[in-house]
């Protein structure tokens, strides 16, 4: 029987990075605290979108920060699947950060430029900023599962696979909820709507999903 000697990184830095979210959000709550109240209201309250759906809140702080987070927390769950397979180094988390980001930026520029073709910028600046709210509500669910999975219970590759399903069908409703609030204008170009949802919301995650694995 040969023996090989197994190479197990250090995961000190996963926690500073997890600390340093839940930190974050600690601030954001102290300073923002009605901003924060109304945001983790989210699923069962509007009032978030009320008072601060404007266009120029997607340069807030607190918006920033979220982004931020959700950036660092869906990296973090993506580095699970390499963990799990004993591949994993710190250099591929950054390089899992970058692709994420720009993967998000690409798409967002995109959408801004359909926008300003179409002649609908407002709305589709209020549906970005939306659509990004949304998610960054659900990447503090993540960063408590990251916590969970990285320092209580350790993943198999089935867990991950269901993990993400739960996150694609969060999204799903995510899109759902939006269109539904624009169904008018929906309709009314339903085949550029058709495009739109081929193009930009199941074309890029297929090619993210080709470029994973």
């Amino acid at each position: 029987m040969r023996y090989t000697n197994r190479i197990i990184e250090s995961l000190d830095w996963v926690t500073l990075i997890i600390v340093g979210c839940i930190i974050v959000i600690a601030i954001l709550k102290v300073i923002y605290p009605k901003r924060f109240l109304d945001f983790i209201r989210l699923p069962i309250s509007n009032n978030y979108f009320l008072a601060k759906g404007k266009t120029e809140e997607l340069r807030h702080p607190f918006s920033i920060l979220l982004f931020l987070i959700q950036l660092i927390s869906i990296s973090l769950f993506a580095y699970l699947f390499f963990l799990e397979k004993g591949k994993a180094t710190v250099l591929l988390f950054f390089q899992i950060l970058s692709a994420v980001f720009i993967f998000i930026i690409v798409k967002i520029s995109i959408e801004k430029i359909i926008g300003t073709i179409f002649s609908i910028e407002n709305v589709i600046d209020q549906y970005i900023y939306e659509k990004l709210t949304y998610r960054n509500f659900i990447s503090l669910l993540l960063v408590i599962a990251n916590l969970i999975f990285y320092f209580s219970v350790k993943p198999d590759l089935n867990t991950l696979l269901i993990f993400t399903g739960i996150l694609f069908l969060a999204n799903i409703l995510i899109l759902f909820y939006s269109y539904k609030k624009y169904r008018s204008l929906i309709f009314s170009n339903f085949f550029y709507f058709l495009l739109y949802i081929c193009a930009l919301e199941i074309s890029p995650y297929l090619i993210l999903y080709k470029a994973f694995i």
